[in-house]
């Protein structure tokens, strides 16, 4: 009798822990991240776009930039950049709030990456072909869609 109590105790413990673990949870968008985004970060909140001075909210999924003394937001770059290629552009990860009230030092630190195409993206853009065969890039557009 004495066992089987032990057993018991033993069963409901692993199950109460086991239960703790599952409920556990990480804050991480990966999923979010959009294709041609930099690797090696499970969390992003913002990119900052060097080349363009623009960022990228990932969560919202939305371009931040000025557009005289106002920011901003929008799911497409202006068409000054609607040839911008997100793909082979240089991204800085930030994970703050409001990142772009901190743009002209994001500017100047990280103005040394414009032109920079050595970054790695997140999925090449090679693995990933629409039905007619063109490279999606740009939030699952057609790379001729570019914003």
């Amino acid at each position: 009798m004495k066992k089987w109590k032990t057993l018991m105790l033993v069963a409901v413990l692993f199950t109460a822990a086991t239960s703790l673990k599952a409920q556990v949870s990480l804050n991480v968008n990966i999923g979010a991240q959009p294709l041609w985004g930099p690797t090696g970060y499970n969390q992003a909140n913002y990119y900052y776009l060097p080349d363009i001075n623009s960022y990228y909210n990932v969560p919202k999924q939305q371009f931040v930039y000025l557009r005289g003394n106002n920011w901003v937001f929008t799911n497409t770059l202006p068409a000054t950049y609607r040839n911008y290629d997100l793909y082979r552009g240089y991204k800085v990860v930030l994970n703050e709030d409001r990142p772009y009230l901190n743009y002209k030092m994001h500017a100047a630190k990280y103005g040394k990456f414009k032109n920079y195409r050595g970054q790695q993206i997140t999925i090449k853009q090679e693995k990933y072909k629409q039905k007619n065969n063109k490279p999606m890039g740009n939030h699952g557009k057609g790379k001729g869609n570019k914003h």
